[in-house]
């Protein structure tokens, strides 16, 4: 470009950024370090399954209370002792096995 007219030299500072941080970036430990030295404002929320392997969509949780709060006592009945007695008597009297009872 010789002969094409003075040189001149543009003197205007130029500023070169990077690129904003995605949202990854902005939950690092160092960015939320050097966000807390440069004193902005950070927000930290903890969430409910922050560090579990369940799906946020699970309702796991609302299970679990409902649970917690009943009151009814589920359990069945057990078996008479002499019901018991009765039956192991009868089977080593006919001379089986449990497996073969079972059967």
């Amino acid at each position: 470009m010789s002969g094409v007219g003075p040189i001149s030299q543009d003197w205007e500072p130029v500023v070169i950024r990077k690129k904003a941080p995605n949202a990854a970036a902005k939950k690092d430990e160092k960015a939320v370090n050097a966000a807390r030295r440069a004193g902005a404002e950070i927000e930290t929320v903890k969430k409910s399954n922050a560090g579990t392997n369940r799906a946020a969509s699970s309702s796991t949780s609302l299970n679990t209370r409902k649970l917690d709060e009943e009151t009814e006592n589920l359990h069945h009945d057990r078996v008479p002792t002499e019901l018991k007695k009765a039956i192991m008597q009868a089977r080593l009297d006919k001379k089986l096995t449990q497996a073969q009872l079972a059967q």
